[in-house]
């Protein structure tokens, strides 16, 4: 195709510049579109291969559909770069993931092109059901568009909301982008035919005008409804999602973008429920991308040319690999061990291990809530389960943890990354909660590690105890400590008092902020303690400070409301102790995204903040002159 002697991506700055084209300029949109996303992206990083795989199905989305009045919904949003680029945000696409630009996902806040925040998967249709029957019920002619992953319909939400959906005669179309199969130029020209035809308005009057004259003769239209099943099921893959209840088209190339409108076109003047199967490569247009999509779904800055993606200089292990590390030692060690993961295998640094016991590794694809109750039924056979998740997706699973584990004290262990905030990812993904949610659940045992050791350590207890534990530890390198090859079990919910101070005041640092606290510690001649367990908490150890110290400060990468340091007030205060008390951690408000510093200054967890706030606070006159 030649083209243009002036660029047109240039030109688009919302989707009704796009529609001003003609239909024949949009493959040269695609191109310069993949081109941008490609150049930017290897300067700043963030999502990349999804979004790739989506440049022609987004064009063709916001070419056919008046958006925003007509809503398209992105499933978990790692391929909505190009819904960004083509909805006014181009400029500001290399602010992405960086404090104060552009969010990671979709964002309500952010443009009136972000119908639904997401983050978090498998939400599109439900979200697009609810404003679809709300476009109904105000009279509102408006199409409503869910486009999800076959890795996001992997999750019972996504089927549940399909459930739904096929049993309502409203007008919502789901489109299922499917790139985990190839197609070949055959296959592919013959089912784009056929799903033109199956879209068609001719095809749609037939079949409904056949099937209400078919339905006056019961005998007959039961056997034309399984003939067309099994019809449509040895060509279509569709199957159970006319069961559902939806018209199925597909599947269809998603990289023909002329393909993918005409289609569109048809579907958007189509009445009830429509299903569309389209087939995308990750990655598409880059060749490193296409051959690797799982490296390149969310790499740092990279060589365009070459391919090679910018290392960080990490000063040691992170605590993912930690745990990847253990776990390949404790498998080795306890042939009861299992371990299940909600697809996350790379980013909790399961990789090796799942190479080295392929027969107990489980992948359960997205679906947290049956990683939690699949370990708990291996657990009442007498197995050892490892379940490891993150701590924002652990929160899909909270009565599965209740109810099925700890009711039944199933000795489960959850290996809990992402503890605290994350960086980049942003409000979605930072773990701010997991202390609140879980120490008030009976038979859990909860630990945070302080350093790389005691995390290994903390994650062989775990699996010692005999009862539900979780380890919680953060994103990235500890303070540096050595690791002990040696496993040995930590006694439970005992602290460790790491220094003996004069000043009268005592500071509790959790897990990640215990370094941090070190040195003001020493700074203020305090008495410092890692707390070690948030549940079981050392309550002897917290009385016998109490009766020698005057005040207390609890420092934690956990919301303030219900965390740790909550957790010693009460102890404090059920034993008749009214000590000062400052608690400090993530404050009652979502954090955005930024670099992890930035998301610690952003919640005041930061060095600098955190010693002046002990400070300020120690230093009052009141408190002073009681000393």
């Amino acid at each position: 195709m030649t083209q243009p002697s002036i660029p047109l991506l240039p030109g688009i700055h919302s989707p009704a510049d796009l529609r001003a084209l003609a239909a024949a300029d949009l493959p040269v949109v695609a191109d310069e579109l993949r081109q941008y996303l490609i150049d930017t992206v290897s300067q700043m990083g963030g999502h990349f291969a999804a979004g790739l795989g989506t440049v022609e199905l987004t064009v063709a989305l916001h070419y056919v559909y008046d958006t925003p009045h007509d809503r398209l919904v992105w499933d978990v949003g790692h391929q909505a770069y190009p819904h960004k680029v083509l909805t006014g945000r181009s400029q500001r696409l290399r602010t992405i993931k960086f404090k104060d630009g552009l969010a990671p996902f979709p964002t309500r806040t952010e443009s009136t092109y972000d119908t639904f925040g997401v983050g978090h998967s498998s939400t599109s249709i439900s979200a697009a059901l609810g404003m679809a029957i709300a476009a109904a019920r105000a009279g509102i002619d408006r199409r409503c568009v869910a486009v999800i992953g076959d890795g996001a319909l992997s999750a019972g939400m996504a089927f549940e909301a399909l459930n739904h959906a096929g049993s309502m005669d409203v007008n919502m179309l789901v489109i299922l982008n499917d790139n985990d199969m190839s197609i070949s130029e055959n296959v592919g020209a013959f089912s784009n035919y056929f799903a033109r035809v199956l879209s068609g308005k001719l095809y749609a009057s037939l079949r409904e005008g056949g099937k209400k004259v078919l339905r006056r003769v019961p005998t007959v239209w039961e056997l034309a409804r399984r003939s067309e099943e099994h019809v449509k099921g040895m060509v279509l893959p569709g199957t159970i999602f006319e069961e559902l209840g939806f018209n199925y088209i597909g599947p269809i190339d998603g990289h023909d973008v002329a393909a993918l409108v005409a289609t569109l076109k048809n579907l958007r003047d189509l009445k009830g429920p429509q299903f569309l199967h389209v087939i995308t490569r990750k990655g598409k247009g880059y060749a490193p991308a296409e051959a690797d999509p799982i490296k390149w779904h969310g790499p740092g800055p990279f060589d365009a040319k070459s391919g090679v993606i910018f290392k960080d200089k990490a000063s040691g292990p992170s605590y993912s690999q930690i745990f990847g590390q253990w776990l390949c030692d404790m498998a080795a060690q306890e042939p009861r061990l299992m371990a299940i993961t909600p697809a996350m295998r790379e980013g909790s640094g399961m990789v090796e291990f799942s190479k080295q016991f392929p027969d107990r590794y489980f992948d359960v694809a997205i679906a947290e809530q049956h990683a939690v109750t699949f370990g708990a039924g291996l657990a009442c056979e007498g197995m050892l389960p490892v379940v490891a998740i993150y701590s924002t997706f652990l929160q899909r699973a909270y009565d599965q943890l209740i109810h099925d584990v700890a009711l039944q004290n199933l000795p489960v262990t959850f290996a809990i990354d992402r503890a605290g905030l994350v960086g980049g990812d942003g409000a979605t993904h930072q773990g701010s909660y997991d202390l609140s949610y879980l120490r008030c659940i009976p038979n859990l045992v909860l630990m945070a590690p302080a350093d790389e050791n005691e995390c290994r350590q903390m994650l062989f207890t775990a699996t010692q105890c005999r009862k539900p534990a979780a380890v919680r530890y953060p994103r990235g390198q500890g303070p540096g400590v050595a690791i002990q090859s040696t496993m040995t079990a930590l006694p439970i919910g005992k602290a460790q008092l790491r220094r003996e101070g004069r000043s009268g005041l005592v500071i509790i640092g959790v897990g990640s902020m215990v370094a941090m606290c070190e040195r003001i510690a020493e700074r203020l001649d305090a008495t410092l303690v890692n707390l070690r367990f948030v549940k079981p908490l050392d309550e002897a150890l917290l009385l016998q400070l109490a009766n020698s110290h005057r005040a207390f400060v609890t420092v934690e990468e956990n919301v303030i409301a219900g965390g740790a340091g909550s957790a010693i007030a009460e102890c404090l205060a059920a034993h008749g102790h009214a000590l000062p008390m400052l608690q400090l951690g993530i404050p009652d408000q979502f954090i955005e995204h930024g670099s992890r510093d930035d998301c610690l200054a952003m919640a005041r967890l930061d060095a600098s903040s955190v010693d002046n706030a002990i400070s300020r606070w120690w230093n009052v006159p009141a408190r002073a002159a009681a000393s």
